[in-house]
């Protein structure tokens, strides 16, 4: 009986659940997933997924993986599964990869996209997939102040309080923010994130942008790792994962 590694694509708006691991006393993404990939196999699955997204964080490239006994095709998992999720959950992709791939440790980056409005009024149908923001915002400042942000750097003063994690270097390779209208929107790219790390990053950028706070308050906050030097932790619905980043090899011997 061969036992075949799956790599999923999963999207999913995140408003309705606490966050993308399984909890014992609320619902995950993770726990709807093994379930209905559970049943759809009849065997035990459990996910492996590359980013632990918090309560009320979307997604439109979360990867995971799961081994399986399965005969079904890999790439049949996506519409095979999709049949038994809520609205709210697709896989929009489905395929075997080597048994040597591993959703979160294999990872060579993360891409996310923060989403602010500022406007007088909140939005109706984007309330929860963006951040609103009532004042003005001098996007020229935010901009300059992200670009502090790129290169590689002890990010300690960025990861909320009760994060364990020992090595706090990072390296952020894009950050940039565009407007369209009322909507504002950070795009950051790096090796990986601490915890909350884009969130307090984006309530820094809009403290910059109002005033609030002055300019350089990244670079402040990375040489003395101090998280008064930052903004506010946006609220977590601004938030989404757009993909994670793998080596090029380990893909295309995937794809063979």
């Amino acid at each position: 009986m061969e036992i075949r590694r799956i790599q999923l694509i999963v999207e999913y708006d995140g408003t309705a659940y606490a966050g993308w691991q399984r909890q014992s006393n609320a619902l995950a993404v993770q726990q709807v997933l093994e379930e209905r990939l559970s049943k759809l196999t009849r065997e035990r699955v459990v996910l492996h997924g590359a980013s632990r997204t918090d309560a009320g964080v979307h997604a439109l490239g979360q990867s995971a993986h799961f081994d399986t006994a399965s005969a079904i095709p890999g790439e049949k998992f996506s519409f095979a599964v999709n049949t038994m999720l809520p609205s709210d959950i697709r896989v929009q992709r489905s395929r075997q990869v080597p048994n040597t791939f591993h959703a979160r440790f294999s990872t060579r980056g993360k891409r996310y996209r923060y989403i602010i409005r500022s406007a007088p009024h909140a939005s109706a149908l984007c309330r929860n997939t963006q951040w609103h923001v009532i004042y003005p915002l001098n996007l020229e400042k935010m901009r300059r102040e992200a670009m502090s942000l790129i290169g590689t750097h002890d990010f300690a003063a960025f990861a909320a309080s009760g994060s364990v994690v020992k090595d706090t270097v990072r390296r952020i390779d894009r950050a940039e923010l565009t407007q369209r209208d009322e909507q504002i929107e950070l795009t950051i790219e790096g090796s990986g994130f601490l915890y909350n790390m884009v969130r307090i990053i984006a309530g820094t950028l809009v403290g910059v942008g109002c005033g609030k706070l002055e300019p350089g308050a990244f670079e402040r906050a990375i040489a003395t790792g101090n998280r008064l030097e930052l903004g506010v932790t946006a609220p977590a619905q601004g938030l989404t994962l757009m993909k994670v980043f793998y080596d090029e090899r380990i893909m295309e011997e995937a794809e063979k």
